[in-house]
């Protein structure tokens, strides 16, 4: 299969590039920059420029395309609602023009769901009041006879590499020297290894079911308390709870993020797809992978 994948050059593409050449398949990756096609280049893939503002260029790289995965998103906290658009017309572009083909086009979700029970599920629906569109632009286009479906990443997708969240919590614990956690920091996270994950993608390209979501969760959710107590071990920091009051002015733009509980199970997912995760753990990953330099 040629397929075709924005965000091909992040932390999770560039493993889901790797994955899909691995598996047999062939990638052509938006690339919005010399620095980015060469990266493809030496991974064995292609490059299609353009970014995700460029709806030329998204519909050239679906036409010649057996399969899209969509992966990119433009994180900038500071002006979210102006890259949920981005991503909305991003997908739409993409729907729009896989309509009528029965391929597969796989988007990219997250965790932040309405549950109907204390775990949450693929079964369950987006919350109306997240303000990420991925889901409600994407799935609509199943009855457009585009195989359709949605991975839904943890919060902490971990590993060598990682920029995300898990680093922003170690930067922020140097800065102001202290680890910190809101309340009894009994609210959990899920994570997924980022081989985990990249595995996850290949397979749900292959076999997903239109309409489909699937959960990249590994393990279902580490404490809180039990995240920042590796932190402040590993940089010799003292590790501390926070009230609510007081937890954006330690997290700043990550205080409601640090604050969530969103135990998750990915057991449907593995059924439906045969995906096994085996990657370290979130807490393993942090004691013994090599987010200290190790």
């Amino acid at each position: 299969m040629h397929v075709f994948v924005t965000g091909a050059t992040g932390f999770v593409g560039s493993a889901v590039v790797r994955e899909l050449l691995r598996a047999g398949h062939t990638v052509t990756g938006l690339a919005r920059s010399e620095a980015s096609a060469a990266k493809l280049a030496a991974a064995g893939a292609s490059a299609l420029p353009g970014d995700l503002t460029d709806t030329d260029s998204l519909i050239a790289g679906a036409k010649q395309a057996d399969g899209v995965i969509h992966m990119g998103f433009i994180h900038d906290f500071s002006n979210y609602m102006a890259s949920v658009e981005v991503d909305r017309h991003a997908i739409t572009a993409l729907g729009e023009t896989l309509a009528g083909t029965g391929r597969p086009l796989l988007v990219t979700s997250g965790l932040a769901i309405s549950r109907t029970g204390p775990v949450g599920t693929e079964n369950d629906p987006v919350d109306p009041a997240v303000p990420r569109l991925s889901e409600a632009a994407a799935l609509p286009f199943a009855e457009r006879d585009v195989r359709v479906s949605a991975v839904r990443l943890s919060p902490s997708v971990h590993g060598k590499g990682d920029h995300g969240f898990v680093p922003a919590l170690i930067g922020i614990a140097r800065e102001k020297g202290l680890s910190a956690y809101v309340g009894d920091g009994a609210n959990r996270w899920p994570g997924v290894h980022v081989d985990d994950a990249a595995r996850l993608f290949v397979l749900a390209l292959e076999k997903g079911e239109g309409g489909a979501r699937y959960h990249g969760v590994g393990d279902g959710g580490a404490a809180f308390r039990d995240i920042a107590a590796i932190i402040g071990k590993k940089l010799g920091l003292p590790v501390a709870s926070l009230t609510p009051e007081e937890a954006p002015g330690n997290f700043g733009w990550m205080a409601n993020f640090a604050a969530l509980d969103m135990p998750t199970s990915s057991d449907l997912t593995q059924q439906r797809l045969g995906w096994r995760p085996t990657g370290p753990s979130l807490l393993d990953d942090l004691a013994h992978g090599t987010y200290f330099g190790a």
